[in-house]
């Protein structure tokens, strides 16, 4: 006589799998709106959500790192508002006052600076140009999480011998996804 106690434990499983796709698509968002110059959308995800003062990207890139880059100092001032910490690493170990710096955004540096912002970073800045190694055989350049495809409204968008081509979404991302029919092998590309 079976107690339940698998289902229980999927359907746990299944809904933590939902609040983790959520929480990754809010994160997107809050990037995307911050990229955009939303300050308005941006305002609205962090009164929904204040945690998401903290998300980060692919490269440990805050929102105000992204602010602050492109100089949208009242996106900027709502994350400020909201919490963002000024001193945030990302993965160069630079500071959201170190990308505003280099790209030469005055009016964000001096908002910085305000609010105890320093700049500093790790072997200088990543707008240095940096030689790009060649790829190495067998050597993915970055991978993707197969469980992170959301295939919820695939399209197959090409077919052959090679298998299927489908437009599918990586955190928000549209993405074609080359599918060779064997389990878990997917190649992707975003664009």
């Amino acid at each position: 006589m079976s107690s339940g106690g698998g289902s229980s434990e999927a359907a746990a499983a299944a809904k933590e799998k939902e609040k983790e796709k959520a929480r990754v698509s809010r994160t997107s968002l809050i990037l995307w709106h911050a990229h955009q110059d939303d300050a308005a959308a941006v305002r609205k995800l962090l009164e929904e959500d204040p945690s998401l003062v903290k998300a980060r990207d692919y490269d440990s890139r805050t929102p105000l790192h992204v602010a602050s880059l492109h100089g949208w100092v009242e996106v900027a001032n709502c994350l400020i508002e909201f919490g963002a910490d000024v001193n945030a690493q990302d993965r160069w170990k630079n500071t959201p006052l170190a990308d505003a710096e280099g790209a030469k955004r005055t009016a964000m540096i001096e908002l910085l600076k305000s609010h105890g912002g320093l700049s500093y970073g790790q072997n200088g800045s990543h707008f240095e140009p940096s030689p790009v190694l060649p790829p190495l055989p067998n050597k993915c350049d970055w991978e993707v999480d197969p469980s992170e495809l959301d295939f919820s409204n695939s399209v197959c968008i090409g077919k052959g011998s090679f298998g299927e081509i489908l437009k599918a979404h990586w955190r928000g991302t549209p993405v074609a996804v080359k599918h060779d029919g064997c389990r878990g092998s997917f190649l992707i590309a975003c664009g």
